[in-house]
């Protein structure tokens, strides 16, 4: 059986899930990317397509002059709704497209969890800076945009024309949203689905940076959110049509009340799914891709439910060279199992983003006590260093 799975740049959800989970089920795999170079020098001995896969027209004559597809998949934010709109055009098992679109789109998320009558924030669509009567404070972010870049928080209608400026000036031609900001604790809702069957795999209590940027900086597993708050979450998923494979959603709860912040229709990123794999001991790649390929979920995934588990990001504080940092380690600390690996290499030189591209490395720690892995995190941490000079 044949496998198309569509990709910008690579990323260790694929080399480390998807394309060795694709192994394991015997799946012929076809990469189809707009960087064959960076694919190739990763993975050489996969199948690689060189297209335009941001237009599903490319992508569906890339695949038709190629072979048979037997699934489409994708787990890039950007290219949902081009492999939804392929595999429904091979009539192969996937995403409503309408679906992938309303979750990508962060207006149009909005406008439709207000129509549904499941919760409405006061949002906006901006495409030059403008001042605004809005509620204050308000979140700015592209529209489209992903991993908080370009996420701020704004007091005034002074500020508002003065960060929107300076996110305009780097993105020329996008269309910004403002929005009212949402108080509560951040947390996800990690889910996995065939279109009847949905498994709820737990989530995440995320830690960001200060404000006004949003970095997520640590993340904690929840191996079960209180009922009504994953009720609430799940009414508005399905308000937006999610239901097919994996969805990563962030939500804050004030009060009680959930509210998405986003959704992402695809597995939780940044080594988060190496983690809960290892953690629930579950095929979690295999499954995720075994519903592309139309085959049903079973109805209970055999999920290990007694883990604890945590990830910390080191950050850059600064533009600069890291000059010295920690080496990729896998060690276990009474009953920890800790896998840390550097995200940027000793020698390179960055600017500061104040997004996750300032990520230094990801340390993933499980276990079976939260305490436990709290404090092995902390002391691993404590003992290394990561030096950046001007």
């Amino acid at each position: 059986m044949r496998l198309y799975l569509l990709a910008l740049n690579p990323t260790d959800s694929v080399t480390e899930g998807f394309l060795p989970a694709a192994n394991r089920l015997g799946l012929d795999v076809t990469v189809v990317t707009d960087q064959p170079a960076a694919h190739r020098a990763v993975h050489p001995d996969v199948e690689i397509l060189e297209c335009d896969v941001r237009d599903f027209r490319a992508v569906i004559t890339r695949i038709s002059t190629h072979h048979l597809p037997d699934a489409v998949f994708t787990n890039s934010d950007h290219l949902q709704t081009q492999a939804a709109q392929a595999a429904a055009y091979f009539g192969l098992p996937g995403k409503d497209w309408r679906a992938t679109l309303r979750t990508k789109d962060k207006a149009e998320m909005r406008r439709r969890l207000a129509a549904a009558g499941v919760d409405t924030v006061w949002s906006a669509e901006l495409t030059e800076p403008v001042a605004l009567d809005a509620p204050y404070p308000c979140v700015i972010k592209p529209r489209e945009g992903v991993a908080s870049e370009d996420v701020v928080l704004v007091h005034s209608a002074e500020e508002l024309v003065t960060r929107s400026k300076e996110i305009l000036d780097r993105r020329p031609g996008a269309v910004l949203v403002v929005e009212e900001y949402l108080p509560g604790e951040l947390f996800t809702l990690e889910t996995l689905g065939d279109g009847t069957v949905r498994h709820v795999l737990g989530g995440f209590h995320t830690e960001l940076s200060p404000p006004p940027y949003f970095i997520e900086e640590r993340l904690a597993f929840v191996p079960a959110h209180p009922e009504p708050v994953v009720a609430q979450v799940l009414t508005q998923l399905d308000a937006l049509g999610v239901g097919f494979g994996a969805c990563h959603t962030e939500f804050v709860v004030h009060e009680g009340r959930a509210r998405i912040i986003e959704v992402n229709y695809r597995a939780i990123g940044d080594q988060c799914d190496l983690l809960l794999a290892r953690l629930l001991q579950i095929p979690l790649f295999e499954h995720i891709l075994r519903t592309h390929l139309g085959e049903p979920l079973p109805a209970d995934l055999g999920a290990r439910r007694d883990g604890a588990a945590r990830l910390e990001y080191p950050c850059a504080d600064r533009t600069g060279t890291l000059v010295g940092a920690p080496v990729a380690t896998e060690l276990d600390v009474d009953g920890v199992h800790l896998t840390y690996r550097p995200l940027r290499a000793v020698g390179e030189r960055h600017d500061l983003y104040l997004t996750n591209r300032d990520y230094l490395g990801v340390l993933r720690a499980t276990g079976t006590d939260q305490r436990t892995v709290d404090r092995v995190v902390a002391g691993f941490l404590a003992e290394r260093q990561w030096e950046i000079q001007p």
